[in-house]
C-alpha cells in the first residue's frame, strides 16, 4: 500500500501549499531532529547538501553568473539599486544576494525547478492510480504517459518519505520506495529499492545520485510530525527548540524502513516537457563508499579553521 502524506483528491495546487505547511522545522536550512536517544533538536545536514562535498561546482557557478547577466538584461532598473549599495558592498551584503537572487529567478533560470515540483505532485496521481486532473496541459499530459509506462513494473510502496541517517546526521526525504519483481544488476532478486525522480538532465552527477540513494537505503524512518511547532510564532519556536525530549519519547519517532535493496537502486529521468521516461540502475555501493568520503572531507574542511595560527619569535 502506498504510504501518502497527502489527501487524496487534493489537486497539486493545494498539495504545493500544505507542504509548506507541513514541513519539518528548520533552523538557518537546516532540519532540527529531535535524536533518537532523547534530547533537544539538532540540526543535521540535509541529504541534498551534504552529498554535494564531492561535486564539481565550477560550470555551475559559471551558470549562474550568466544568468544574473540575463536577469539583468531582462530588469535593468534593478542595477539602479545595485549602483546605490556599491559603496558598502560587505554591510550590504545581504541585500545585493537577494538582488542577484531576483535577477536570476528573472531570467528564468527557476523554471526548470518549478516544472519538477509540478512533475513531482502529478506522478503521485500516476502511483495512487487516479485520473490526472483535467486541467492539466497535454505536454504535461504526455509526461505523464511516459512516466507511467517506464514503470509500470513497479509496485510503490512509500512515497516522500522523511528519513535520519544517524551515522553520517543528515535528514532527506526519499522520493519512492518501490518493488521490484525483477533481477537486479547482480542477478539477485531486486525486491525493495530506493528510488527517486529526477526531472532534469542526467548527463551530470551520477554520483550525486548514487550518495543520495545510498544514504537513504541506510538510513531509518523519522516521523517529525510527532513534535509539532509553529515555526512561524518566535516565542513558541525558541522554547520548543530547548525542551528536553525524553528517550522513550523521541524513540516513537523512529522506525525502520522496509528491507531494502543496499546494493542497487533506481533513477526515474523524467525531462520536464520531453514525453520520454528513462529508467537507470544505480550503485549503491559506490554511492556510500563516496558518501563516507564525503563525510571525511566535510570534517577536513572544519579543521581548515585551526590550520593557521599567528607567527611568534621564540623567546
Amino acid at each position: 500500500m502506498t504510504t501518502l502524506l497527502r489527501p487524496s483528491g487534493m489537486t497539486p495546487a493545494q498539495a504545493e501549499v500544505q507542504s509548506q505547511v507541513l514541513e519539518i522545522p528548520r533552523s538557518n536550512g537546516r532540519p532540527l531532529v529531535v535524536p533518537k536517544e532523547g534530547g533537544k533538536p539538532t540540526a543535521l545536514t540535509r541529504v541534498t547538501t551534504f552529498v554535494d562535498a564531492l561535486e564539481d561546482k565550477s560550470s555551475l557557478a559559471k551558470w549562474y553568473k550568466r544568468m544574473v547577466m540575463v536577469g539583468a538584461a531582462k530588469e535593468p532598473r534593478l542595477l539602479n539599486r545595485v549602483m546605490e549599495l556599491l559603496g558598502d558592498l560587505t554591510g550590504n551584503r545581504d541585500e545585493l544576494n537577494a538582488l542577484a537572487e531576483r535577477l536570476m529567478q528573472i531570467s528564468g533560470a527557476n523554471d526548470k525547478r518549478e516544472d519538477g515540483t509540478r512533475l513531482h505532485l502529478l506522478s503521485e496521481y500516476i502511483d495512487r492510480g487516479e485520473a490526472l486532473p483535467a486541467d492539466i496541459t497535454e505536454q504535461d499530459r504526455a509526461d505523464m504517459l511516459a512516466y507511467q509506462m517506464a514503470t509500470i513494473d513497479f509496485d510503490v510502496l512509500a512515497v516522500e518519505q522523511s528519513c535520519v541517517n544517524a551515522e553520517l546526521s543528515t535528514q532527506g526525504t526519499t522520493d519512492r520506495i518501490l518493488w521490484y519483481g525483477g533481477l537486479d544488476p547482480d542477478g539477485e532478486p531486486a525486491g525493495n529499492l530506493i528510488g527517486d525522480l529526477k526531472t532534469g538532465t542526467v548527463d551530470y552527477g551520477a554520483l550525486k545520485m548514487a550518495m543520495q540513494l545510498a544514504v537513504y537505503s541506510r538510513s531509518e524512518k523519522y516521523d517529525w510530525r510527532m513534535f509539532p511547532v509553529d515555526t512561524s510564532d518566535k516565542r513558541e519556536f525558541a522554547a520548543w527548540k530547548k525542551r528536553e525530549v525524553p528517550a522513550e519519547e523521541a524513540a516513537k519517532a523512529y522506525s525502520p524502513l522496509p528491507p531494502v535493496n543496499q546494493n542497487w537502486g533506481v533513477i526515474i529521468n523524467l525531462p520536464a516537457g520531453s514525453g520520454e521516461c528513462t529508467v537507470y540502475w544505480v550503485d549503491l555501493k559506490i554511492g556510500y563508499e563516496s558518501a563516507q568520503l564525503a563525510q571525511r572531507v566535510r570534517v577536513a574542511r572544519n579543521l581548515g579553521r585551526r590550520a593557521l595560527r599567528p607567527f611568534a619569535l621564540a623567546a
